[in-house]
């Protein structure tokens, strides 16, 4: 019986450190945003039919396709830093959110990035050196997902 209620435990903090990482504005990862049009240089808001969980949060496509792509390698769809802005995380290991529409692929993944009142992190993170950012934020995420 103890054996059982530890492995309960262990589960359910796991899946609640899962949510706490992954930025989940509007419900869904990507503030419900097609993952897998980005891919395509799209940025289209999904739909609520066809959504699908993936690591314990939800995410939403624009199509049926899309839901198919992401069900047969999910990992790949999944944005860096559980969506949450790469240059914060970069530049100040901080947790901000994101304009959907503001995104990058680079080496096969996905980054979105913070757009707002005047502010698009997205130059930012270009002018300022990506692969620097990156490495920084690689690093930082390891920290802030420790936490």
């Amino acid at each position: 019986m103890k054996k059982i209620v530890i492995l309960l435990l262990l589960v359910s903090t796991s899946v609640f450190a899962q949510k706490t990482n992954f930025n989940l504005k509007k419900g869904y990862v990507a503030e419900g945003y097609d993952v897998v049009a980005y891919f395509f240089n799209k940025a289209i808001e999904g739909n609520k039919k066809f959504t699908t969980e993936f690591e314990g949060v939800k995410f939403k496509f624009s199509t049926k396709e899309n839901l198919e792509i992401f069900k047969k390698s999910s990992k790949k769809y999944v944005p860096e830093y559980g969506g949450y802005c790469a240059y914060a995380i970069g530049a100040k290991a901080k947790k901000v959110s994101i304009n959907p529409k503001t995104f990058e692929i680079r080496d096969g993944k996905l980054y979105l990035f913070y757009n707002s009142w005047g502010t698009n992190t997205l130059e930012l993170w270009t002018n300022e050196g990506a692969e620097k950012l990156k490495e920084a934020a690689d690093t930082n995420w390891l920290k802030i997902i420790k936490e």
